[in-house]
């Protein structure tokens, strides 16, 4: 059931025609949009999703997570729980190294808010590598080689140590903390938090969301607090932590470099937002009195932040415009029948009928661990099956849409894909599969020649490598009359 109002965007000051140009504007450019939805005034204006992604399914949020973690502090400062000038240390007496620097003993909940912990580098890596999965003690150990202040170090360690502080305080993770303050009020029903080894929430990363529910949270951000006549969070908070707490480099033209709140950004036009990698965006507007929730799959998140500037914020206007049925029209329309690019190519291939039921033995692959291929082909369809180390994946690929499957190639585990595929080349097959409740898009390509084949496999965005190691295999052959 939706929780905002839906309205026109002329009834709001918007002419549809402007958001016609920004869903062009991302798609001539082939941003990777997965879904957007647009709120003026307390109500919907716009809204749409790229087929597979859907409004009902959660996205990964990555670091625009923090921004709730942020949320959770100002509420526990608002209980009387801590303040934000209580020293780090003092709420893990049993977790400090040998010798505690006078920086470490400087650190303050406030630089911890503001990416201002004194570190030099960020101290991801080093509580991923906690040999006993101590992530509090891991950080507490890392070098502060600065005072606490300054210089700006995005730094996930710092928001994961507010979620190690608010559960020393509560006795709650931020989850369950969070739930009936902030989750319930709102709506909002996400599937989990992942957690370190000792079971506190990441907080720097970690959640998943619909793309209504990142507009509810920028809608209260927006409404300084309030939602249905409650005021779920201090306004006091709101403005502490969407304005400029820890200013770490010149402004420019680039929205990373207007400065940092308490885990919001600044951005220009007067706008704030909180932000995850590859394009996770909650955009509040004050000055338009607008919001506007992203998700998508695009290392250059900057690029999206332009078309939002270029095409949406000089159209806001201040007064109802008058109705215009037929671009309205256009826009329902184009916005219904959004779909991510299928892949290029022809639906079929002389070979098909050959290759459909045979299984390609694969050799040693040390990252997937895939033992065998076997490609299954039917009128407008193909089903890929990969048996492994990690049991069989069945992945349906539509040449004309994209079919739901199931898929263990993403490290995180089995989660929902749709896949589509086209014949590039009478002896190449590419495959696309979304993983849609992240950002992921794996491109299987595979090349046959006689009875072997080579399936080349990449991923759009990606924190390390976007190519992986080659798969090469051979058909298995079979007795007479028996299929593969």
């Amino acid at each position: 059931m939706p929780r905002i109002n839906r309205s026109t965007p002329e009834a709001l000051g918007i002419p549809s025609s402007a958001i016609l140009a920004f869903i062009n504007a991302i798609e001539a450019q082939q941003i990777g949009l997965h879904s957007f939805m647009l709120v003026r005034h307390g109500q919907v204006a716009a809204e749409g999703w790229w087929q597979p992604y859907a409004p009902e399914r959660h996205h990964t949020l990555f670091s625009l997570t923090k921004s709730f973690t942020s949320t959770a502090v100002g509420l526990a400062v608002s209980e009387g729980r801590l303040s934000l000038d209580d020293a780090v240390i003092s709420f893990f007496p049993d977790r400090l190294p040998a010798r505690v620097s006078r920086h470490l003993a400087a650190m303050k909940v406030r630089h911890l808010l503001g990416m201002a912990t004194g570190h030099h580098k960020d101290t991801t890596m080093a509580l991923f590598k906690s040999p006993d999965g101590d992530w509090v003690r891991a950080f507490l150990a890392q070098p502060v080689k600065h005072a606490p202040g300054a210089p700006f170090v995005y730094n996930n360690g710092a928001t994961y140590m507010l979620s190690a502080i608010l559960q020393s305080l509560t006795g709650q993770t931020l989850f369950d903390y969070l739930t009936p303050r902030l989750f319930e009020p709102l709506g909002i029903n996400p599937p989990g938090w992942e957690s370190d080894p000792r079971g506190i929430n990441a907080g720097a990363f970690g959640l998943a969301l619909r793309t209504e529910d990142i507009a509810c949270f920028g809608q209260l951000y927006l409404q300084k607090g309030q939602w249905q006549g409650r005021q779920l969070i201090p306004a006091a908070w709101v403005e502490q932590a969407t304005s400029i707490q820890t200013q770490h480099i010149k402004k420019t033209d680039n929205d990373w470099e207007q400065g940092y709140g308490f885990q919001f950004w600044r951005c220009r036009h007067n706008a704030y937002r909180g932000d995850g990698a590859f394009g996770q965006f909650c955009l509040g507007m004050p000055d338009q009195d607008a919001v506007l929730a992203m998700t998508s799959g695009q290392n250059d998140m900057q690029a999206v932040l332009d078309q939002v500037w270029a095409h949406l914020l000089p159209a806001f206007q201040a007064e109802v415009l008058p109705a215009n049925p037929a671009v309205l029209t256009e826009l329902s329309a184009r916005a219904a029948a959004l779909r991510l690019p299928l892949p290029a190519g022809a639906p079929n291939s002389p070979l098909a009928a050959g290759l459909s039921g045979k299984t390609f033995k694969l050799r040693s692959n040390r990252v997937l661990k895939l033992s065998t291929a076997r490609f299954d082909f039917a009128p407008g369809q193909v089903t890929l099956t990969l048996n492994g180390a990690k049991g069989e994946d069945v992945l349906p690929a539509g040449s004309a849409a994209w079919l739901p499957g199931l898929s263990r190639l993403d490290p995180a585990g089995e989660q929902p894909v749709a896949s589509a595929y086209a014949w590039t080349a009478p002896d190449t097959l590419e495959l696309k599969c979304y993983f849609v409740n992240t950002p992921f898009c794996h491109t299987l390509t595979a090349h046959f020649t006689g009875t072997d084949v080579k399936i080349e496999h990449t991923v759009n965005v990606s924190f390390g490598p976007t190519r992986f190691p080659d798969l090469h295999g051979t058909q298995v052959k079979t007795k007479p009359g028996l299929q593969a």
